[in-house]
This record gives structure tokens, C-alpha cells and sequence, in this order.
């Protein structure tokens, strides 16, 4: 049988074992819609809130403020549309190298409320703001402002500072909405340490089930619902509830949290094995901050050669899953947007490689033995 090794957990994730369980469980023995007031109903209804509990408490949240969505990516439209509509937002301040979740709405809104004022700030060459161009924005005039930012970029592994960030949006009144999707269960969070306003999360990037995801609303800002018809998530978003993929999402969740120092202390080894390895290729770059990058991700600059422009073709012969950049823009022949922030050569390739606590060294071997002999 071929090898296969999977080296894109920055994309998704393999549901865990114990996750499958809890939602077969709920899949066969709890069916009840949640809103009905008999005995099916109401243990589904307190198998949710269960799970909000798990999950508030790992944000340093209240349970009143998380609520289940389909993923990160309506999270954060509902939470763009609502601070516009509701909290009277003038003008929305992200950078460049976000995910498209976040430009692409960010594009959309600009065409549907010309008045809002839209500001993209570039990065810096590993894909970080500079705090001082926020300042700037912040200063530049008195519009009330929501300022959105990745904890981690999925592309290239480099993390903003978001005590720093949080302690500036603050300072100048501004509302803070944070994409979670590649840190959420990797690293502590504390919601109101960290002054953050909004936040955005994904199940399926930390063992969890597709189709699950959350958003954290600060009480302090009371929005409306972007789906209207019934009076699910505290009024905040209608439609029977995916009682299972909550369930799973809530045990991803827990085993996350238990596990978080040993996982971070093995991953990190084998990225740095990997990093070790790679360097063995000659002039191979990684991508990103050496020094405030997540332990998972690996972004990783090949030089041109006559085999560079197929080596994610040459990669999945070879049984290795990777990416080149995010899991959304898998294929292309161009640098993505985020790539271009950072003003990579076009020349190079870059493919991204994300690792678990589950990755070998073996894998690592593997990866590097089919690079010399195939792809670069």
C-alpha cells in the first residue's frame, strides 16, 4: 500500500477518537430538537449549554457570551454586518494578509455601505502590523472604529501580540475582533485580558467536526441576529442547532485544553526536525517570524528550478499532503495575497507544511528524502 503522510493540519484536522464517540452518542441517543420542552428536548438543550460551558470557560468568557455557528467564516459575517447595522461602526481596520474570510467580506461591505470607511494595513516582510500605523489610523479622526486581526496567520505561522493590540483598540475606544481559527485550543486565551470585542472559531482545526464553529460577543455590545426565524443561541442565530457537532466541538475543546502543554512540547520538536531537515535543500528560506510564529505551521520558500513549478503536483505522487499557502487557495500558480504582503520573490515556491502532535520523524524523513529526489 503507498504511503501517505498527512502534513495540513493548518487546513483541517482528523477527527479524534473520543470526538467520534461523543457524537455518535448524541447522533444516537439524543435526537431531540432542543427547543422542545419535553425530555429529548431539554437533555439536547442541556448537552449545548454543557458545551458552551467547556468552551466560555477555556475563553475566561461567560457562557453568555459564545454561540454556536456552521464555522469561523459566518462568525465573522455576522459580526461585520451586525457592527455596522447595530453598534454604529464608522470604520473597519484589518491588514492585507488576512484570511478571505475577513477581505472578501471587507470588499463586499464596501460596496454595500459606500460610507463605511475601509482600511487595509500593510504588514511587515513576516506578516505582522506595525503598531504604530494602528495608532496612526486610530488617531487620524473620531469614527467609530472595529479593528480585526488574526492571532495566527494560517499561511505563514506568524502570531500579532494581542495584549499589545487589545491595550491600543482600548485606548482609543475601538472594538476588537479577533480571528481565532488557527490558535483556538493551541494556546491560552483570555478574552478580557486581552480586551477582546468579538472572536472567531472553528471546530475542525483542533480535531473537532467540520461545520461547527463559534463566535465570542462581548456583553458589552449588543447586536442583532444576521439569520432571522426563531429564537436559537439566546436569539443570535436561528435554526435548529447541530446538537452532535457542538457536542464534538466541546470535547475537541477539553481534550485541547489537557493536553495543551504536551501537544505545543511536541509539535514544536518536529517543526523544528523539520526545519532542520529542510535546510538540508540548498537555499531554502522559511517564511514568517522566526520568533512569534505558531508551533504548527511551517511556511517554506523553495528556490526556481526546473521542477519547482510542480512540486505540490510531485508532493501528492509522493502520498505527502501539504499546502501551497491556505487550504483555500490550494492550486494556484500565483502567489496569494498574503505572500505578496510580505513581498515574497514570485520566483520561489512556497508551500506551506503544518504539523501535529500526532507527525513523526519518520514522516519528516520521508518528506525530505521525496523533496531531494523529485520536487526541488
Amino acid at each position: 500500500m503507498d504511503r501517505k503522510v498527512y502534513l495540513d493540519y493548518a487546513a483541517t484536522t482528523p477527527l479524534l477518537p473520543e470526538v467520534i464517540n461523543q457524537m455518535c452518542e448524541v447522533l444516537k441517543e439524543d435526537f431531540g430538537n432542543p427547543s422542545s420542552i419535553h425530555h429529548y428536548g431539554r437533555k439536547s438543550k442541556m448537552i449545548i449549554e454543557q458545551s458552551r460551558k467547556v468552551i466560555a470557560n477555556y475563553l475566561q468568557a461567560s457562557i453568555g457570551e459564545v454561540f454556536f455557528t456552521s464555522g469561523a467564516t459566518e462568525s465573522c459575517h455576522t459580526i461585520f454586518y451586525s457592527c455596522i447595522q447595530d453598534l454604529g461602526i464608522q470604520r473597519i481596520i484589518s491588514s492585507v494578509a488576512e484570511h478571505h474570510c475577513v477581505t472578501h467580506t471587507l470588499g463586499e461591505l464596501k460596496n454595500k455601505f459606500p460610507e463605511i470607511e475601509i482600511t487595509l494595513l500593510p504588514t511587515d516582510s513576516y506578516g505582522r502590523i506595525e503598531n504604530q500605523r494602528l495608532i496612526d489610523q486610530l488617531n487620524s479622526n473620531s469614527k467609530k472604529s472595529l479593528v480585526c486581526l488574526m492571532h495566527g496567520n494560517n499561511e505563514l505561522g506568524t502570531m500579532h501580540d494581542l495584549e499589545t493590540i487589545g491595550a491600543i483598540c482600548k485606548n482609543h475606544g475601538a472594538l476588537f475582533m479577533v480571528d481565532c481559527a488557527q490558535t483556538f485550543g493551541k494556546y491560552p486565551i483570555n478574552v478580557n485580558q486581552l480586551n477582546i470585542s468579538f472572536l472567531t472559531a472553528s471546530a475542525h482545526k483542533l480535531y473537532g467536526p467540520k461545520g461547527t464553529g463559534l463566535m465570542y460577543i462581548n456583553n458589552d455590545n449588543i447586536i442583532k441576529p444576521l439569520f432571522l426565524g426563531g429564537s436559537q443561541e439566546r436569539n443570535m442565530r436561528s435554526g435548529t442547532e447541530n446538537v452532535h457537532g457542538i457536542a464534538g466541538f466541546a470535547k475537541a475543546t477539553e481534550i485541547a485544553i489537557n493536553e495543551m502543554e504536551l501537544r505545543t512540547k511536541t509539535t514544536l520538536k518536529i517543526k523544528n526536525y523539520a526545519k532542520e531537515r529542510l535546510l538540508e535543500i540548498s537555499n531554502v528560506l522559511f517564511n514568517g517570524c522566526p520568533d512569534h510564529s505558531m508551533y504548527h505551521v511551517l511556511s517554506t520558500s523553495f528556490p526556481a528550478s526546473e521542477k519547482s513549478d510542480l512540486i505540490m503536483f510531485n508532493l501528492d505522487i509522493a502520498g505527502i499532503c501539504a499546502s501551497s499557502g491556505s487550504a483555500c487557495s490550494s492550486g494556484v500558480e500565483h502567489d496569494s495575497h498574503v505572500l505578496k504582503a510580505i513581498g515574497h520573490d514570485p520566483k520561489r515556491k512556497t508551500i506551506r507544511f503544518s504539523f501535529s502532535h500526532f507527525t513523526t520523524t519518520e514522516e519528516i524523513d520521508f518528506l525530505v528524502s521525496a523533496l531531494k529526489s523529485n520536487c526541488v
